[in-house]
Order: C-alpha cells, then structure tokens, then sequence
C-alpha cells in the first residue's frame, strides 16, 4: 500500500471546501458593491445564508479545522484576500482522523501558525520532529503505530503544552527516558493511556522532571494493575492535579502520604482472584434411567469448571472441604486430568475437547504459557456449591494486560464413570479341569467341599471403575477490559446457555440452561 501523506490528506480538504465555486469567490454571481441588481446575481449578505442555513446544500458541515467554515466566510466577504499563502498560513488548528495517514511530510512546514494538530487513528510510525512546526502547542498521537519516541524527542516543537501518546505500542526504556523536561520543558498535559508501560518507579521518577505537569494519564498500562497505582503515582508527583481524568482532592493526597519514600514496598506484581461461587441448573442426569433396568454398571455423574489462565496460583485456594492446599515452592504443572479424553465420546460419538479460544500470554523470557486449572469435581445437586476461591500473583505485567484483553473462557464439564462389581476371591481361585466322564453321583457328593456352618453375610460388592468419560458441555466468555482500563473487579453471572446433555429416550435432542456465579 503506498504511503498517504498528511500534507496530501490536508490539500484535499482545502479543496473541498470550495473557496472559488459557488457561493463563494468572486465569480459572475457575486453582485458588484455598487453595480446593477441583475437577476443572475447575489449580494453577500445572501450568498453567506446559503453557507449559514442548516438546510442549504452549501452548508458545510466537516469539522476537520474551525477555520474552515470562516475561510468560507471569507471568501464571500473578502475572496481577493485568500491568495495560497494566506489560506494556508490561516489554519492554527487541523485535525486528521481515522484517514490512514502513514507519513508527516515537511509540506506541514508550509503551515506557518499551526498550534494544534490532532492525528488520532492514523496508520504513523514516525514523527520527524523536523517536519512539524516550531508554533505548535497541542500534538494529539493517539492510535497509531508509534513503536518510539526518538524521532520526536529528537527536537520536539518548543512550546508543546499537550502530548497525547495513547494507544500506541510504546513502553520501552528508552521511550521513558525521552520524557524528561529537557524534552518539554512546557508539557502540561501529557497521555500515555494504554501503552505498554511496565516499570513504574522508573516511569514516575522520569516524569517528575516535568516542571509543568498538571494533568497525567496512565490507566490501561500494565503497572496500573499493580497494588500500589494510583497512590504511588500521585505522592511522587505532587504538582498533578489530575490523574487519569480525575481531579485529585486534599483526602486522597492524605491517603497516600508517605508512599514515594516506599520504594521497597512498590513491587510491578499484580493480584489477581478468582472466585466461583455456585452453579445452578443442571439437569439431573439419572432423572431419564430406567429403574427397571440392569444393576450394572454403576454410572455415576461428577461436575466441574475448567480454565485457562495467564499465570500459576499463589497459597490461598479454599475449596469445599477447606482441607485443599496448593504448594508454590515451585511452578503449578498443567492439569492434565481436566483434559477431556482426545478419543469420542462414547454416549454421543463425538470428540470432545475444549476451545482453545484464549490467546497464549506470553511470559517475560518470551515463550507462551497457560495454565489449566479446575475447580473440584462434585456430584449433582440442584445448587452445586462450588466455594471455589484462587489468588494468582503475576509479575509478567504485559502478558497479564493482553489476557485480560481477549477475556477468560471458563468451560463446564462432565465426567462419567461407570463402575462394575470386582471378579470375587473364589471366582479367582477355582481353575478350570480338563474335561472328564461322566462320574458317579455319590463320588462328587464326597468331593464337594461342606458349607461353612456360621457363614457371614455378604457387604455390597467391591467396584472397578473403567477410565473416567468427560464431557464438554458448554463454555462462556468473560470479558475483562474493564480491569485493564483501571476497574478493580468483574462481577458477572455467567449463562452457559443450553448444554450438550444426553438425550433422553425416545426424543432427538435436549437443551438445559446453566449459570455460574
């Protein structure tokens, strides 16, 4: 795709405004000051209504500059004045959005008084300092493809009030060395909203150096996850008085005194709990079982939640029983015995599996990593309690973000057991004979053991249980944005929608509405 300048983009909306068609310019229909008042021609005053009339289709309505509409104005009340230079030293503010602009030429130059450039959703990686005008106070970034700051700490325009860096894939250490006031020694107004910012105490110390901060923005980084965002951020940098587009008050800098002098305590490790309370609506699954039938096999039905997530659990699971306790010494291995089996399904004869619809994370040595984790297996009930409660503590703070970005999976499962009685001990004992005669009826009345006189009643029968059959019933999607853009918990009920259920005789197919808590 070939590159699309910004002068070129800026070009085609002077053009459109049409400052020598009509109603504007100094055409045949414009009427002379003091000429005849002929039938083909208009005075000022009714060639601006036809640009001022909400209803005229003369009207113009862009909102790319706001001295469009008064060039326009002019061009009926003055159109000798608007020679090429005028217009284009004329403009103070531009703002070219969302037109796939991939390069700021130096034909920006030509805009001698431009004092606010907004650039947002853009396809720009570069910013050449050199290209953008010295007279510049606002440089509005955000949403475009800037991986770096050099270019334009370079020789930033000198009297730049407003940054906006946000949504960019920025967050290196040299991008926050590029923020210093040396930089901008002017900057009052500075965002880097969703970047990839990690080290906090290094990002807070570079921008104490700002002397004109006021007003900061830094959520949807990832060391805004952390314990200690945003009390941290705030007592380092007491000449803010906004942050994150919220005016800080005399209580919360009360709050957080003392907490620059810290350092020790400020750790880029964020906590993260999930908590599943209950699960209602799953069918009985015996509610359909003939009672007339056989007495074996033993089927019996075992329910649970599997996940995938970005990092491994810290000491704090509470299941149940309470008696559960995972050891951290060292990293959790994968739950393989949640895996569904990789054969089919023997009640249904389909594969069973589970989506892989999360994105791997990645950790900080780059190679990708999920966990599967499960809660406990229960039996049915109408309200399975599921009291299930895990705590992760996770310093890959950019693997984090990206998880939360795409949200977490959680899949209901099934698992089946059918049970059958163990082979007795006399069953195992007696060894088949050779095939004899036939014998005399009083010789195999000698030879038959006697029948224990005080013989104890039999228990039930010791099981064999074949290899557990699991199920995939259903999953549902969580989305968690909010706890990237600075919320602190997700509460949802989760509706599994209709599960995949056996069907029940004589009926070709059944659905069953789940929800999780």
């Amino acid at each position: 795709m070939s590159s699309k300048t910004l002068s070129a983009a800026i070009e085609k909306n002077i053009r459109r405004l049409g400052l020598t068609d009509f109603p504007c310019g100094n055409g045949p229909w414009r009427r002379a000051k003091n000429g005849p008042d002929e039938a083909e021609t208009e005075s000022p005053d009714v060639l601006l209504d036809l640009l001022r009339y909400p209803r005229s289709p003369w009207m113009y309505s862009e909102t790319w500059s706001p001295q469009a509409s008064e060039l326009r104005e002019l061009a009926v009340k003055e159109p000798k004045r608007l020679s090429k230079n005028f217009i284009l030293n004329y403009f103070t503010t531009i703002r070219i959005t969302g037109k796939n602009v991939s390069s700021i030429d130096k034909g920006l130059l030509k805009f001698s008084k431009l004092e606010e450039l907004v650039l947002s959703g853009n396809l720009i990686s570069e910013i050449p300092a050199k290209h953008l005008p010295s007279t510049l106070k606002i440089l509005e970034l955000r949403a475009n493809r800037l991986s770096s700051l050099s270019d334009l700490a370079s020789c930033p325009p000198p009297q730049l009030q407003y940054l906006g860096l946000g949504s960019n894939s920025l967050g290196s250490h040299q991008d926050i060395c590029d923020l210093t006031g040396r930089h901008w020694p002017h900057l009052a107004c500075l965002d880097l909203s969703n970047c990839n910012f990690q080290e906090q105490q290094f990002l807070v110390a570079t921008l104490e150096t700002l002397p004109c901060l006021k007003t900061l923005t830094l959520k949807g980084n990832p060391f805004t996850m952390t314990p200690s965002y945003p009390g941290f951020t705030v007592d380092s940098l007491p000449q803010i008085s906004c942050l994150d587009s919220s005016w800080l008050t005399t209580e919360e800098r009360y709050n957080f005194f003392g907490l620059a002098r810290m350092n020790d305590l400020v750790e880029d490790v964020a906590s993260v709990t999930l908590s599943l309370t209950r699960l209602r609506g799953i069918p009985d699954p015996l509610m359909h079982v003939d009672k007339k039938a056989v007495e074996f096999p033993i089927v019996t039905y075992k329910y649970f939640i599997s996940y995938q997530f970005f990092s491994h659990p810290t000491p704090g699971y509470q299941g149940e029983d309470g008696e559960f306790k995972l050891d951290t010494s060292s990293r959790v291995a994968e739950d393989k015995s949640v895996c569904p089996d990789p054969g089919s399904d023997r009640n249904t004869g389909e594969n069973v599996s589970i989506p892989d619809t999360a994105v791997p994370a990645v950790n900080a040595d780059g190679s990708e990593q999920l966990s599967l984790c499960a809660t406990p297996k229960l039996s049915f009930s109408e309200c399975v309690n599921l009291n299930y409660t895990l705590t992760y503590s996770i310093s890959c703070l950019g693997g984090l973000k990206k998880f939360f970005t795409h949200g977490l999976r959680l899949n209901l499962m099934e698992e089946k057991t059918l049970s059958w009685p163990a082979p007795s001990e006399e069953a195992q004992q007696v060894k088949p004979s050779p095939a004899k005669g036939k014998k005399d009826k009083k010789e195999e009345k000698v030879k038959t053991p006697p029948k224990p006189k005080n013989k104890k009643k039999k228990g039930p029968p010791e099981l064999v249980h074949d290899p557990p059959i699991r199920k995939l019933l259903n999953s549902v999607h969580i989305p968690m944005q909010s706890l990237v853009d600075g919320g602190q918990r997700v509460n949802t009920v989760c509706d599994f929608g209709p599960l995949q259920v056996e069907p029940p005789p004589k009926q070709e197919e059944a659905s069953f509405c789940c929800i999780v808590h």
